[in-house]
């Protein structure tokens, strides 16, 4: 019988060890595949590209225009006028993120002798305070860490609902149905007008309220067809619309005006419009020792948002 006051070797037996990497194992296997669908930036309304590698401090990307003229010359013109292209490059920061989560010996000790699997909940919070991040991210961005998010971008066109004709007002709580469908109407076609044809957006967003409202509220007396409805009808390229909770009591306005406002986005979803930057996925590292505990820290990087034709997004405030 060993000795009661003998200091004892302090890693845990083999038994422990096993089950607690065994565990380890299994968490990371199950984190990988857990779905958070509020999260909505990394729910498909934005392209994820990790094609730069975790490694790398920034994402660059060129951006190449054709320049020239041709006009009409004699036969034995020697005046011909030269077309060529222009590039310039942009670059994006690369941050990485980190959160950690605890066990320690006991839980480890006690689940080994009963069987009982550790609390996937542990686990499941660190990535659920990745992912928080990365959506906030997508979104509004990090000014400190110079990471762009859709409704920071420096370039992209905002402007402010117009007042109803009818209501008298700016948001879609007090106007009439002919009035929101022309706000609904305006940011698409602005777009297509702003860029000559050359962009159509096929995605709009808006706060959960305003989203609400057009999904319930019927064109008129004797008319049974929403708002939404109708708008998509008669809007073929918009082919997605639908609510992010980020879109509501914005702060401040992407307009730079100052205050509180409610925003509506359209965009192209595609990674050659907008693609959110991650070039390495929520990884757990091998725990370590911390006193009587086990850490097991965790990373990703992110590189935020990015917008090569930033005039195919469109943000109207005031909604």
């Amino acid at each position: 019988m060993p000795n009661k006051n003998e200091i004892n070797d302090p890693r845990l037996d083999q038994g422990e060890t096993i089950f607690f990497e065994n565990e380890l194992m299994h968490i990371k296997s199950k984190v990988y595949q857990k779905k958070y669908p509020l999260l909505k930036a990394l729910m498909g309304l934005f392209a994820i590209s990790n094609e730069a590698d975790p490694a790398d401090e920034t994402i660059a990307y060129d951006m190449f225009d054709e320049v020239g003229i041709a006009k009409i010359i004699a036969a034995y013109s020697d005046d011909i006028p030269v077309s060529d292209i222009k590039g310039q490059r942009f670059v994006s920061d690369i941050r990485g993120i980190g959160t950690a989560y605890i066990y320690n010996i006991m839980e480890i000790r006690k689940g080994a002798k009963t069987g009982k699997p550790l609390k996937q909940a542990k686990a499941n919070a660190a990535k659920r305070a990745n992912d928080q991040l990365v959506n906030r991210i997508a979104w509004k961005g990090d000014t400190e860490y110079n990471l762009v998010g859709i409704l920071t971008h420096p370039n992209v066109t905002t402007e402010v609902v117009q007042t109803g004709a009818t209501s008298g007002v700016k948001p879609w709580s007090g106007k009439t149905p002919t009035e929101i469908l022309q706000d609904m109407n305006d940011i698409v076609t602005d777009t297509v007008e702003l860029t000559n044809g050359v962009e159509a957006p096929d995605t709009m967003i808006l706060p959960i309220k305003q989203y609400a409202h057009i999904q319930k509220t019927k064109l008129g007396d004797g008319n049974d067809t929403t708002i939404i409805e109708f708008f998509l009808k008669n809007n073929p390229s918009i082919t997605k619309i639908d609510w992010v909770n980020e879109m509501k009591d914005v702060t401040p306005a992407p307009s730079g005006a100052g205050g509180t406002v409610d925003v509506m986005v359209t965009y192209t979803r595609d990674e050659d419009h907008i693609s959110l930057e991650i070039p390495q996925y929520f990884e757990q590292l091998p725990p370590e020792a911390v006193g009587l505990s086990f850490k097991v820290n965790c990373h990703s990087r992110c590189g935020g948002i990015i917008i090569p034709f930033p005039l195919a997004v469109r943000i109207v405030e005031g909604i």
